[in-house]
């Protein structure tokens, strides 16, 4: 009789178990690049059940140089992805109407990186230099700040020449180029790891230089948000993922564990992810997930400001959304 009893027990146990995973809320977040600390909130959020107590079901979709975010959410490959908002607003001006519904990182971590033999001390110096930018939405922060230094980007003897740059530092390695672009959690690192000391290097952050764009924030198709049912699982899935940028924040030691945990690759080490970890929390400090207007009005006044050849050609409307954070954050 016990063992009948336990029998049905169990069987009860699993058919409650198969129910709350079957009503779980599938979200499939699509991410800017490979699996790293650059992420860790939403790993975070789902390692420690954030996602799970909200009643969702989050699959993470780590991305590499050959998947655009836009792209695939334009084609139902994801729910939510994570872009930077100049390649957001200028993918919106194109007819693809992506909209910010969350902002978690409130400063930016870009900048050019330069070897101090090249005599680049200040700005003005870029002229007559080989530069490595970026490129597939990365290039639009770059091309505004020349654009606002009246520096050509044509190769002319007063412009600057525009390497198109791998996700790597080769060029600043090989000297083909006078300074790379860089973020302050990964390549700078790769830099110095290189063997190239802080004292050979002249960094220029584009925060420090006041053409600073909003970066890594949280975005959907405008059709989408018309659907009540889409909202509340976007404000359930806003509201645990900042809950676990905030843990991450606090504990970033125990946040990299986790980020290499999920790397499938294994091409990440311990020692980058927890450095990372420790430059990413500098930058989603100070934000509870929701967008600053200030940051917003910012970044839309350096992307108008590109001269002849603007990274968008006017004001953005309905590209962001503080009903989703208003939300998640009572």
């Amino acid at each position: 009789m016990k063992t009948k009893l336990a029998s049905l027990m169990l069987a009860a146990a699993v058919s409650l178990t198969a129910m709350s995973a079957a009503a779980a809320d599938k979200v499939t977040l699509q991410l800017k690049w490979v699996t790293q600390a650059q992420f860790a909130g939403y790993y975070v959020a789902k390692d420690k059940g954030f996602y799970k107590e909200e009643g969702l079901d989050v699959d993470i979709k780590p991305g590499g140089p050959d998947i655009a975010p836009p792209q695939v959410l334009a084609g139902g490959g994801a729910d939510v992805i994570v872009d930077w908002m100049p390649s957001a607003l200028a993918t919106r001006e194109k007819g693809v109407a992506l909209v910010n519904i969350a902002q978690p990182f409130k400063k930016s971590g870009m900048m050019l990186t330069c070897l101090k033999e090249t005599g680049i001390t200040k700005p003005a110096d870029f002229k007559g230099k080989t530069l490595g930018v970026w490129f597939f939405g990365n290039e639009y922060p770059f091309l505004s700040w020349m654009a606002t230094l009246g520096i050509k980007t044509d190769g002319s003897a007063d412009g600057v020449k525009v390497l198109k740059q791998g996700f790597n530092v080769d060029p600043l390695l090989q000297k083909q180029a006078a300074c790379i672009s860089t973020m302050t959690y990964n390549e700078y690192w790769q830099v110095i790891d290189a063997g190239i000391k802080p004292d050979q290097l002249v960094t220029f952050k584009y925060e420090d230089e006041g053409v600073a764009t909003l970066e890594d924030g949280l975005y959907v198709l405008e059709d989408k948000l018309k659907d009540p049912a889409f909202k509340e699982k976007m404000v359930k899935f806003v509201r645990a993922s900042m809950k676990g940028w905030k843990y991450a924040e606090k504990n970033p030691d125990e946040a990299a564990g986790i980020v290499l945990d999920n790397d499938a690759s294994g091409a990440q080490t311990e020692k980058h992810q927890k450095r990372m970890m420790g430059e990413i929390a500098k930058l989603t400090a100070g934000s509870n997930g929701a967008l600053d207007k200030a940051d917003y009005d910012r970044t839309v006044k350096t992307l108008l400001g590109g001269g002849s050849d603007p990274v968008i050609t006017k004001e953005p409307k309905g590209a962001y959304t503080l009903d989703i954070t208003a939300a998640a954050l009572k």
